[in-house]
């Protein structure tokens, strides 16, 4: 465990030293990306109304401007958790950066906190599609936020995001110098990945920017 800026535990997978392991071995490029960003890896924050919040404001815009969004969409609140958000004022909420939809979804995403709708409890026994299924029935949550908390909060090791902009791009930029790439490509590609296709995911992102992509 690790602790972040803001003094959360951050939690790390148990299986980051054999997935790495299994990915240098089959896969060239992972063999090259891997050792360049040592002992770092994947980090849960352990909180799963904040994972899909982070995943909410940071939906079509870039990491840094994300980070930024939520810096002061969290300013507002001195324990940013579901009840928290429920007394915001949707003003306020806006002066921070977020859209109007986007404040319409966190104010739902609290709502399906505070009043019990997700079975929490029930998610580790669930397979990711299961997941998946309940997670999309949120307003402004889709598959791609679905799979980021997959990645993030629950650290599963095999989710593939077809439509994030930064897998397309990093398999793009590694794997095929740069031009554009078809989701049969990708799936081709990320058949050396199996079962470890989180993790790969996690160093194409980290060869595009020395930011670790966080939610």
């Amino acid at each position: 465990m690790a602790v972040a800026a803001d003094g959360s535990t951050l939690i790390t997978p148990a299986y980051w030293a054999e997935a790495c392991k299994t990915l240098a071995k089959r896969d060239r490029v992972m063999k090259r990306l891997i050792p360049q960003h040592g002992s770092a890896c994947l980090e849960s924050r352990g909180d799963a109304f904040t994972t899909l919040a982070r995943s909410i404001v940071g939906q079509q815009i870039s990491v840094k401007a994300a980070q930024s969004v939520w810096d002061r969409f969290a300013a507002l609140a001195p324990e940013l958790d579901a009840e928290q958000v429920l007394r915001l004022r949707i003003g306020d909420m806006r002066a921070a950066g977020l859209s109007a939809r986007k404040v319409e979804y966190l104010v739902d995403l609290a709502l399906h906190f505070s009043e019990k709708k997700l079975n929490e409890a029930d998610w580790t026994a669930m397979d990711d599609e299961a997941i998946i299924a309940q997670l999309v029935a949120i307003r402004g949550i889709g598959r791609w936020t679905a799979e980021m908390f997959l990645i993030f909060h629950l650290l599963r090791p095999n989710v593939l995001p077809l439509d994030d902009a930064g897998l397309i791009k990093g398999i793009s930029h590694n794997y095929f110098s740069g031009e554009p790439v078809s989701r049969s490509d990708m799936r081709e590609v990320a058949q050396a990945w199996q079962p470890y296709c989180s993790v790969a995911t996690w160093y194409l992102w980290r060869s595009l920017s020395p930011l670790p992509v966080a939610y």
